[in-house]
């Protein structure tokens, strides 16, 4: 399982994948983070936990709520982490550190 990255512990590690998006569209020049319970093509999704991380295969496509905001022209710049299974009220995640929220 990939350790997190930058001062709030919020994005993944992971090396960085093209991941196609619009030019165009009323979400362009926006960024768009995604958060490890979604399918983005070409990234393995763990759910914050480190054996259904490592039991993963890349996904073959978006997810599609993912997918229409990147139709509608944001730019992918990483997966975020999570706690674990989504499975938490305060996103408590041993396997990580904290996330600090701005």
């Amino acid at each position: 399982m990939p350790g997190t990255q930058g001062p709030l512990n919020a994005f993944l590690n992971l090396r960085q994948m093209p991941v196609e998006d619009a030019e165009l569209g009323p979400l362009a020049g926006l960024r768009l983070a995604v958060k490890d319970i979604y399918d983005v093509a070409g990234y393995r999704t763990g759910c914050g936990n480190p054996q259904k991380y490592e039991e993963a295969h890349a996904a073959s496509r978006t997810a599609q709520a993912v997918q229409a905001i990147l139709d509608a022209g944001a730019r992918f710049v990483g997966k975020t982490q999570t706690d674990e299974l989504a499975f938490s009220l305060f996103g408590q995640n041993a396997h990580f550190p904290y996330p600090v929220n701005p």
